[in-house]
């Protein structure tokens, strides 16, 4: 069986989807729309070379979401037997599977960034990678951390682990998790704590337009991030996407309920190829394109 998976923020790279925009009239078609939906030119940004342009959060994700869907669009000749995206690229999956229209997804996918921007610029904070320690240890070491805001929030393969959360907390807990055995303990270069308490505003500035956009029933299954079970049903994928600001990445879980469901092979739409190296750390027998 053939999955279909989409990479969220910070797959993005200077010129990303030119060669699409150039080669393909669909394509073209679908970024100028973007430009009109969005209400600027994104594609200069995205065919450009300011690499600080392009780390806008507002402008991220979008740009991520343009050249998986539109990647997708362009390069698949049928539909997947299931999907999954991991973070923002849920919303290029849940396009897909033709659970929300293109427009609609653009307009949500724009609406979420800025929403995240401004939670992040509410309470400074970030993100941190922890290498060589097991999920349940990572999560319950950040438990142990008391007085401020530190959680797991993506669980991208066996041996890495992102936490989250306010500055003071992921200071804290990177040390403890150094002293408690993880090998390393990386802090990215992210404008906030994505996929923790910290983005509650940006959730509570998401829901009315989450619940105001039309969801269909999809083609076929999306495994989402909050559960990393399959959903069909509308109003539960609509509840997860709300879900997912605050709640943990379940990826390497999503991966292996996919295989245990059927998946063979697993195609990777969008820039970069973060999600193959993944998956091939999650389960080295599928094929991966």
């Amino acid at each position: 069986m053939k999955a279909y998976v989409f990479p969220g923020q910070g797959a993005q790279f200077c010129g990303m989807g030119k060669d699409l925009y150039e080669s393909y009239p669909v394509a073209r078609d679908l970024f100028e729309q973007a430009n009109d939906i969005l209400g600027f030119r994104i594609t200069d940004i995205m065919f450009g070379d300011d690499a600080e342009a392009l780390k806008q959060t507002r402008v991220t994700q979008p740009a991520v979401f343009l050249h998986s869907t539109i990647t997708s669009k362009v390069m698949s000749l049928a539909h997947p037997d299931m999907v999954a995206g991991h973070s923002l690229g849920e919303y290029s999956a849940l396009v897909n599977c033709e659970a929300l229209s293109f427009e609609d997804a653009l307009r949500l996918v724009s609406r979420r960034a800025i929403a995240m921007q401004k939670a992040c610029e509410q309470t400074p904070s970030t993100m941190a990678a922890i290498l060589g320690m097991a999920d349940e240890q990572v999560d319950e070491i950040c438990r142990e951390v008391s007085g401020c805001v530190v959680v797991a929030a993506n669980f991208n393969c066996p041996g890495q682990v992102v936490i989250s959360g306010d500055m003071q907390g992921i200071d804290a807990a990177c040390e403890l998790l150094k002293s408690r055995g993880a090998k390393r303990a990386i802090r990215l270069q992210v404008g906030g704590a994505f996929h923790s308490p910290i983005m509650q505003p940006a959730a509570e500035e998401l829901t009315d337009a989450i619940m105001a956009t039309e969801f269909h029933e999809p083609v076929c299954p999306i495994y989402q991030n909050v559960n990393a079970y399959p959903q069909t049903n509308p109003d539960d994928i609509r509840r997860n996407l709300l879900l997912q600001l605050t709640a943990p990445v379940r990826w390497t879980q999503t991966i292996k309920n996919m295989i245990i469901d059927g998946a063979t092979e697993f195609h990777e739409f969008g820039p970069g190829d973060v999600l193959k190296n993944l998956i091939k750390k999650i389960d080295g027998t599928v094929t991966l394109y």
